[in-house]
């Protein structure tokens, strides 16, 4: 059987992360989970570690000391997955804002239908999100659109964290060089696969937003996407061939 690996980054989130667990163990495919938890006050790490012997060899936990960011989060995870011989590797929120059964349908889209990566969409099919105010539904959706005409890329959800990778796709992306730690990290993650001509499917999702615990969101976060989808499409054009070695620095 193929192995997979949903790779979980949290910061306070105790509220949630028990009942993930328990939710996608109970899934009818076997995926393993590595949570990467950035020193959450919170005890979130501390959950995580007493359903050790509930899941053994199924669950995994890298303990940051510090709060460090989310692409940094993913990236720790996807090194790990790839260092203990994964043949798939999922992003996923830990706040069921992503629906845990779809990472059937995700897996599914990689493994049965060939794509190398598959992204859990909300836009490729018109706008799919639950309990959002229409200001932020409307925020994500023209920084999706924004991306889109910028990077010319045929994705509708671009900043898209819902996500399964085949193995080949992390291996073939410089994951040292990877520099954005919000939005844009998700986008610079797409736009490398993208540009090395993997095959990429959107497969359409329902988001919920979180009903416990508190947003990540920033406003720094937003103004990285903005800045940083134009620096990495200037980065691309002048040195294409070497955009997937470049750190941006």
């Amino acid at each position: 059987m193929s192995k997979a690996v949903v790779v979980v980054p949290t910061y306070n989130e105790i509220e949630n992360i028990e009942r993930l667990l328990r939710t996608v163990f109970s899934l009818q495919r076997e995926f393993h989970i590595l949570v990467v938890d950035d020193n959450s006050p919170d005890g979130t790490a501390k959950v995580v570690e007493a359903n050790f012997k509930i899941y053994p060899d199924k669950l995994f936990i890298i303990n940051r000391s510090e709060k460090k960011g989310l692409g940094s989060a993913y990236i720790a995870g996807f090194k790990w997955a790839l260092e203990n011989e994964y043949d798939y590797i999922f992003e996923m929120d830990a706040d069921f804002s992503h629906n845990p059964n779809d990472l059937i349908r995700l897996f599914n889209a990689c493994h049965k239908e060939g794509n190398d990566m598959a992204i859990g969409s909300r836009y490729v099919k018109g706008v799919n999100v639950v309990n959002w105010p229409m200001s932020r539904v409307l925020m994500s959706w023209l920084a999706s659109k924004y991306v889109r005409l910028v990077m010319r890329m045929d994705i509708y959800d671009t900043t898209a964290g819902f996500i399964c990778y085949k193995r080949k796709v992390l291996q073939k992306i410089n994951l040292d060089n990877i520099r954005f730690v919000g939005y844009a990290f998700q986008i610079e993650m797409k736009f490398k696969t993208y540009i090395s001509n993997f095959k990429i499917k959107e497969v359409p999702v329902i988001f919920t937003d979180r009903t416990k615990g508190e947003s990540k969101m920033s406003s720094g976060i937003i103004s990285e996407a903005i800045f940083g989808v134009i620096a990495m499409k200037f980065k691309s054009v002048f040195n294409r061939k070497r955009f997937n070695e470049a750190s941006f620095h």
